[in-house]
């Protein structure tokens, strides 16, 4: 069967709405936003999302007598949040083009990196109406749309790294370091000109948003830097000895070591929100909830545990590489596998729901347990969830999760991706059907040409022949 009869039976034996209402396999839905092969990342994110939901639920379920402890959770682990999961997904766009280059039209796989990247941002505007109606009840419609939420800059962390990975390695590092430097001198710049200028305003809107957790600067430097150790996990995996992944191990823990220590030196002064100003760093509030207790007063809050800090950038993609490494290592090479690592992995697969789910639940015990009683709260909360997304997958189809929503836009894509296939086959068989016309043209035109000369030819001879028997009558 030719190529373009694969293509018309892929593009034409149904419309879009019939495809978009097959079922769609749960194994399918839960490797989605992972990356295949790695298991040790999922692993990662499983762990990671845990934390985070463990932080979100004791932040408002811890009686008020013991909130101190939430802040002082949040500002240790906060290497498991934000930063990290836009570094696992700059990851993951290394793994989706290289994979692709060469079966795909580059088209193709731009439009599937856009669509995921877009589809992840989509959920972050709602996130944002949501979330900004009850944090920033002052922010008004339309302006709630926007904000760097966390989903929002995942999905904007996709498209940005499609376009770093044209940038060499040396290039990427350059402008991400020069991105961390310049950030916070920029950011106050704006801060202290946009009451007074409204193009600054506009910029300030922008590039810190209505709540400046994250900020497209300087974490758009994670996009440019995170793709350079992407692709050393890639070819890695593609090799797939040995000896690669214990040469990745090494290099990922060398420079994670170096990164963290370059985040402690640099930004190892004390910060507190009569120094730094907190409404452009909220992640400085943590300063006054750890110590809304009597045991011990915080003078201040290490820079680079605070977002958006150059010496809180430098830390926490060196704290990522430590954590994937050690991951890595325990997954890929030593090969462990049992019921601990396989529910981590499984809650990494579902992460994004579950981050979205997880929130439903929040309202329901505002600041009622103590430290003990919430122990045990929080761990049978964590197995209602896992156990919630099986049910979901397993039986519901995951109909309804972001992972189905955006596996459908991606099936649009992948259709969409299929026509322009068919069109690339048809256009070639037209080039190749006039290039063969052509050279028919042209050896015809040949033959004509090489039959008139020998036809001109013999003219010449009688002609020539013709002088030369007149010359000698004349001499004769």
């Amino acid at each position: 069967m030719s190529s373009k009869n694969v293509v018309e039976k892929d593009t034409e034996s149904e419309d879009l709405i019939s495809y978009l209402k097959e079922k769609i396999p749960v194994e399918e839905m839960r490797d989605y936003a992972s990356i295949q092969r790695v298991n040790s990342l999922d692993l990662v994110k499983g762990f990671a999302i845990i934390m985070i939901i463990i932080y979100h639920t004791s932040q408002t379920w811890f009686s008020r007598d013991w909130q101190f402890l939430s802040g002082m959770v949040l500002a240790v682990l906060d290497i498991l949040g934000p930063s990290l999961f836009v570094f696992l997904s700059a990851l993951s766009v290394i793994f989706s083009i290289r994979k692709k280059t060469g079966r795909l039209p580059k088209k193709v796989i731009r439009a599937r990196i856009f669509s995921r990247g877009i589809s992840i941002m989509a959920i972050g505007v709602i996130f944002n109406i949501v979330g900004l109606s009850i944090v920033r009840p002052d922010i008004p419609f339309p302006l709630n749309l926007w904000g760097w939420n966390i989903l929002m800059f995942i999905g904007f962390s996709q498209i940005a790294s499609y376009y770093a990975l044209k940038l060499k390695k040396w290039l990427r590092a350059l402008l991400g370091v020069i991105i961390i430097f310049i950030s916070p001198t920029l950011r106050f710049y704006l801060y202290i000109g946009k009451d007074s200028n409204l193009l600054i305003w506009i910029l300030h809107f922008i590039i810190t948003s209505p709540t400046p957790e994250l900020t497209l600067l300087p974490w758009l430097a994670i996009c440019f830097i995170s793709t350079i150790f992407g692709e050393f996990l890639f070819e890695a995996m593609i090799d797939g000895s040995e000896a690669a992944y214990k040469h990745l191990f090494k290099t990922f823990i060398i420079w994670g070591t170096i990164l963290v220590v370059v985040g402690v030196i640099t930004g190892w002064q004390l910060q507190t929100p009569e120094t730094l100003v907190e409404s452009e760093y909220p992640h400085l509030r943590l300063y006054t909830i750890m110590n809304q207790q009597d045991y011990y007063h915080f003078p201040g809050m290490p820079e680079f545990l605070i977002r958006g800090t150059i010496g809180n950038m430098f830390y926490n993609i060196g704290a990522a590489l430590l954590i994937i490494a050690v991951c890595f290592y325990l997954i890929d090479i030593k090969k462990i596998d049992n019921s601990f690592t396989s529910m981590l992995i499984y809650y990494g697969k579902v992460s994004l729901s579950l981050f979205l789910v997880h929130y439903i639940f929040i309202p329901l015990f505002p600041f009622r347990f103590n430290i003990v009683i919430i122990v045990f709260i929080i761990l049978g909360y964590l197995g209602f969830m896992g156990f919630f997304m099986y049910i979901w997958n397993e039986y519901g189809n995951g109909i309804g999760s972001p992972e189905w929503f955006m596996i459908q836009i991606g099936r649009i894509g992948q259709k969409t991706g299929e026509k322009v296939k068919e069109e690339v086959i048809k256009t070639e068989e037209l080039i190749a059907k006039e290039i063969k016309k052509t050279e028919e043209k042209f050896v015809r035109e040949i033959k004509k040409t090489e039959e008139f000369i020998i036809k001109e030819g013999k003219k010449i001879k009688e002609k020539t022949k013709e002088i030369i028997k007149k010359e000698k009558k004349k001499e004769d």
